[in-house]
């Protein structure tokens, strides 16, 4: 998979830019705050439909088109899939409401035809490795569970769409659970959502066992030669329903200790989070939540057993990161049949010269990468002469010649 062409209009501080895209290595060259990353972050959301800058989407379209009364964005793209080419495009409309207000609605087209997130997203895969990803590792739980939504919805057909379902359930589901905390009711009303809650939540449960584990088997090779045998990385899947649940009396696992849920068949993690959810009915009137579920999932990065989310150091975190992204392109590669395009933001800068020639060897082999750098003395002068070298300035590129 590869972009042939990229336009933007009003879209952070691009004005208007439009690009063909070769099939290759590029490196976009320039100082901080040129748009180097505003780049990468607009190939990036046609892939997720969300930014990995800011949550607030509205701040994409650019500030001085967002004066006027009404401000559209624009990303299109056309790109190659296997023998099919495709036009993937994204409207960032930001228009007047109420008084003085104004609120932001997306509009996807594939190939000329509208399309809801849940139908587009993973129609464009692309993987992103930013300095700010660390919060991957070193933020909290939700940090994580927002990695593996956007991983998963990219090359799960119905990941997207599940999620979405069962965060819908889990708002009905806690608003009537506030309601009966309250003013009191019947509690089988709760029936209802359990099973729908349970049907969505299970689904999502098999996919993150199943896609966790095979995650770790590609990040753990990876990781095993950056490190040069010196470290062993697991990922540790900690479902907030868990379909494993210890015998009565027995104490939690120690967080370094294996747990297999690979067996699990999708009937019972339905069965079992419905008698967890039954079971937990009556605290969970009292509390006016629900308290399980992957909403509440958690995900750890253990190196030699060590939690790198409590005790790595920063080489630790930036290795078992870069090891994590480079494992997501080859899980993507397997799943997809095709190369997921990939996003480098300034990550020359973080890394040793070992891990500089390690990654540019790994790069080889993808089928087109997007590299920014405000240095080019980071890369060697083979991987420059085979790359497309652009000059990014105040929101304009130029290609340079070699």
């Amino acid at each position: 998979m590869h972009l042939t062409h990229l336009s933007l209009t009003n879209f952070r501080n691009f004005a208007r830019l439009d690009i063909d895209i070769p099939r290759r290595a590029v490196l976009l060259a320039g100082n901080n705050a040129q748009g180097k990353t505003s780049l990468l972050e607009a190939i990036y959301f046609l892939a997720a439909f969300t930014s990995f800058q800011t949550h607030a989407d509205r701040q994409l379209v650019n500030f001085i088109a967002a004066r006027e009364s009404l401000a559209v964005g624009r990303i299109v793209a056309d790109y190659q899939r296997g023998a099919s080419s495709h036009r993937l495009e994204v409207r960032l409309i930001l228009e007047p409401t109420g008084i003085n207000g104004k609120r932001l609605r997306k509009e996807i087209l594939l190939d000329g035809v509208k399309r809801p997130i849940g139908e587009a997203i993973g129609q464009f895969n692309a993987v992103l490795f930013v300095p700010q990803m660390s919060q991957i590792i070193e933020g909290g739980p939700d940090e994580r569970r927002r990695y593996l939504n956007l991983t998963l919805a990219q090359t799960i057909p119905a990941y997207a769409r599940t999620l979405s379902d069962y965060a819908q359930a889990l708002s009905q589901r806690n608003a009537l659970l506030k309601q009966l905390s309250e003013r009191g009711g019947d509690p089988q009303q709760l029936s209802f959502w359990d099973e729908t809650l349970a049907d969505k939540g299970a689904r999502l449960i098999l996919w993150r066992i199943q896609a966790v584990q095979e995650l770790e088997t590609l990040a753990a090779r990876v990781h095993h030669n950056l490190t040069h045998s010196a470290e062993v990385l697991r990922l540790a899947y900690q479902p907030a329903y868990d379909p494993l649940p210890r015998p009565q009396g027995q104490p939690a696992l120690p967080l370094d200790t294996p747990v297999d849920r690979s067996a699990l068949a999708l009937e019972t993690i339905h069965a079992g989070f419905i008698q967890r959810l039954e079971g937990l009915r009556g605290e969970e009137i009292a509390r006016g939540v629900t308290t399980i579920g992957p909403h509440r999932d958690e995900l750890r990065f253990l190196a030699n057993g060590i939690d790198l989310g409590n005790y790595g150091s920063r080489g630790q975190i930036r290795t078992a990161l870069l090891s994590l992204k480079l494992a997501e392109v080859d899980w993507m590669k397997a799943r997809t049949g095709e190369w997921p395009v990939i996003l480098l933001d300034e990550v020359m800068a973080e890394l040793d010269i070992q891990r500089r020639a390690d990654l540019l060897d790994y790069l080889d082999k993808s089928e087109q990468t997007l590299i920014t750098t405000t240095d080019l003395q980071f890369f060697t002068p083979a991987f420059v002469e085979r790359a497309a070298v652009w000059e990014v300035k105040s929101g304009t590129m130029k290609a340079r010649e070699h």
